[in-house]
């Protein structure tokens, strides 16, 4: 035990040494102090004590400051969301209605269109109920009042419809709601599973790795190096913003040059922009880059057969691997070098990787072994497939909710089952496929607008591994406005569905293991593809709404309050910095749930619109880092290349007539809101529902609903995309 150092033991308590001091001040503002002996200064005072009225006033006084200012602030807010509301809606200043060829979007519009006006019926009814004292609805058995206690028509009309209630329409909603709830659970436990993964590749720091130089050759005493023949595939149509950047970075792979092919596969159907990339073309070939584009006269397939278009031609019969990039993708210098050894064969490999696991490793350690053994050395591999980041994830609310969405998407679901199924949707960039497994996997294909996953599902029924690099990032960008990133999402979640038709058939009779079909069938479509949109949309946006209506059916705070929460907590632990828009990411999930239904049902029952490619709008931004760079490295290899290759009188007519074809800029056209109507019919029924939710005292539901009902009418008047101060 420590000793005691309380030296004021050594003299005694009572003795008081000095003459008292009393000091009073002739201000009356300040207190009086009494100091009583020469230890009595330095003892604590109470934090009641000096303090007079004028610093309480003070204290107060900035309080009220900075409850005014809050309040002032959030009464701005709600004034300029109702002057956007009045300029928008109102008067349809600067506004254009949303298409709805989308799926059978007329139809989805109806039904909630009546949902809407029969909630108002109903919230008539509930105020008149309490406004005359009928608080049936507060009495969780719901006593219903006998024919002799009626006290009108309108009580009997209510009364009435507290029988149906109870009888006819409580028990389907109850059913459904039971259903998504459980549908909610089961897909929540999917997510817990692929986090849990996540943090056992994090804390065994599984990934793929590349051991020695694997294109170093034995032959000529180990100085020659053999570098295999790559094809790089560049497909865009109309990417005015973007050709110009990826084009930049895509020819300055290092990679040796007689060892590497650039395809600028263009589908554009503007000559204009035909021009720009021709021109950008002609000057990488100047350079010494062997480049070539490419422009089909009949754009049939879309993505699919202007690849498949590519991949006919004799010459890419010489090439080993294909590396893809959208028009918007930069990869770094070292893009092939980091990815294609991985397809090399490791020679050094154990003879016998049991027998090594029985005489030096436990059980435990061999499976991890194993592990990375086949993520480097896997003769079957097919793919390799790098990550995403974004050079705008920071310009506005939408693009920061997405990076959300795709650092979960390659942060866990890639790399998960990467690592333990060798198996994951290509992303349709971004990637290096082997030749032999596009080849043998019957290559792109045109029936669906999911091309990248239609030949991932083929080639994984195939046999053929993939490897995810969660270390390899490849630049590019994602949606800013509302109306590009809600085609995607369109486009997204309907080819699946109608890929799932197609495929359902091969999956079946293909000789790939049970457990293998059972994750393609069950997990990667069924779960992940159909009934996340589904429980979404139905449970948050339908049956909540209506069990404030039906309080016998009325959703417990954990389904709609707890859970949601920490599964949204789950989505954005891979990227931390987005923690302050956990609750904006909900919601914005939830509203995102009308889009996604909408496609699902489109694309597996083949609507009209799941066979519609529309191309993502793209902003051209690039960061002030690889701005520099590319200056940096074009420079270079102006200086080596200067006088490499010559070009005659005509070549360089041809390129200064195009080069002022490119400096001709277009007139800018001013953006256009557009008004979707399914999220305005959705965000009045749902700020209907909480209205009643505060009839019956229901804080959670109340809070829940208006917020989500605020989120939908953002999103509805195309606010949700607007610029961050």
């Amino acid at each position: 035990m420590a000793p005691s150092l309380d030296f004021s033991n050594w003299w005694p308590k009572d003795a008081r040494k000095g003459t008292p001091v009393v000091v009073k001040m002739e201000n009356p503002n300040y207190s009086v102090v009494e100091i009583d002996g020469p230890d009595a200064a330095f003892r604590p005072v109470e934090k009641s004590r000096g303090k007079n009225a004028k610093q309480v006033t003070w204290v107060l006084l900035l309080k009220a400051h900075r409850a005014v200012g809050c309040l002032a602030w959030i009464a701005s807010l709600f004034w300029a969301l109702l002057g956007t509301i009045k300029k928008r809606l109102i008067f349809r200043q600067d506004v254009a209605m949303a298409s709805e060829k989308l799926g059978k979007g007329k139809l989805l519009f109806t039904v909630i269109k009546a949902f809407l006006v029969t909630s108002l019926t109903i919230l008539a009814f509930e105020v008149v109920a309490y406004l005359k004292g009928w608080h049936y609805f507060r009495n969780p058995s719901l006593h219903i009042p006998r024919s002799t206690d009626i006290q009108g028509l309108l009580h009997l009309v209510y009364v009435t419809w507290l029988s149906v209630r109870a009888d006819y329409i409580a028990p389907p909603i109850q059913a459904l709601s039971k259903f998504c709830v459980a549908l909610f659970l089961i897909q929540s436990v999917d997510r817990m599973i692929l986090s849990l993964g996540c943090f056992w590749i994090k804390y065994k720091k599984i990934k793929p790795r590349i051991e020695g130089d694997p294109f170093k050759s034995d032959d000529v005493e180990g100085s020659a190096y053999e570098y295999p023949m790559v094809l790089v595939q560049i497909p865009m149509c109309n990417e005015r913003e973007v050709y110009e950047q990826s084009v930049s970075a895509v020819c300055q792979l290092d990679w040796p040059k007689d060892r590497l092919l650039v395809q600028v596969l263009d589908d554009s159907d503007d000559e204009s922009i035909q021009y720009l990339i021709k021109a950008e073309v002609a000057k990488w070939n100047q350079k010494g880059v062997n480049i070539i584009y490419r422009h089909r006269l009949v754009r049939t397939g879309y993505k699919a057969g202007n690849l498949k278009s590519a991949m006919s031609c004799e010459y890419v019969q010489a090439y080993e691997f294909v590396a893809i990039f959208d028009a918007d993708f930069q990869p770094n210098p070292d893009f092939l070098k980091q990815t294609v050894p991985h397809f090399k064969v490791n020679t050094n490999k154990p003879e016998s990787f049991f027998g090594l696991s029985s005489h030096l490793l436990s059980a435990y350690n061999a499976f991890t072994l194993y592990i990375s053994l086949v993520l480097q050395d896997n003769p079957d591999l097919g793919l390799v497939q790098a990550r995403w980041t974004f050079v705008n994830k920071d310009e506005n609310l939408l693009t920061r909710l997405q990076n959300i969405n795709l650092c979960f998407h390659f942060e866990v679901e890639q790399q998960v089952n990467g690592v333990f199924l060798n198996f994951f949707g290509f992303n349709g960039t971004a990637g290096v496929w082997r030749i032999k497994a596009l080849e043998e996997s019957g290559g792109w294909l045109e029936r669906t607008t999911v091309e990248d996953m239609d030949i991932a599902v083929r080639a994984h029924l195939n046999g053929w591994k993939f490897i995810f690099l969660n270390d390899v990032k490849v630049l590019c960008e994602v949606p800013e406005s509302y109306e590009a990133y809600r085609k995607q999402q369109h486009r997204w979640h309907s080819g699946p569905m109608h890929l799932f038709r197609l495929c359902l058939p091969a999956i079946i009779t293909s000789k790939i293991a049970i457990w293998k079909k059972a994750n393609l069938i069950l997990l990667f479509f069924l779960l992940r593809k159909l009934i996340l949109p589904f429980y979404s949309f139905t449970l948050f946006c339908i049956i909540l709404p209506l069990t404030m209506f039906v309080p016998e059916a009325e959703l417990p705070v954990w389904v709609i309050c707890y859970v949601p929460v920490f599964m949204s907590f789950l989505n954005i632990l891979p990227s931390p910095k987005s923690f302050p828009f956990i609750v904006p990411y909900l919601l914005f999930e939830n509203t995102m749930s009308v889009t996604k239904f909408n496609a699902m049902v489109s694309g597996l029952f083949q609507l009209g619109s799941s066979y519609e490619w529309v191309v993502t709008k793209k902003a051209g931004r690039s960061s002030e880092s690889d701005l520099l760079a590319s200056a940096e490295r074009e420079s270079k290899i102006m200086n080596q290349l200067q006088i490499q290759r010559g070009a005659s009188e005509s070549e360089l007519a041809e390129l200064n007539r195009l080069k002022e074809q490119k400096e001709t800029t277009p007139v800018p056209v001013k953006r256009v809101n557009k008004i979707y109507r399914k999220e305005l019919t959705l965000a009045f029924l749902l700020l209907t529902a909480s209205v009643r939710s505060l009839l019956s005292a229901q804080g959670v539901h109340f809070y829940f609903l208006l917020f989500q009902g605020l989120t939908f009418l953002l999103v509805g008047l195309d606010l949700i995309g607007e610029q961050m101060s």
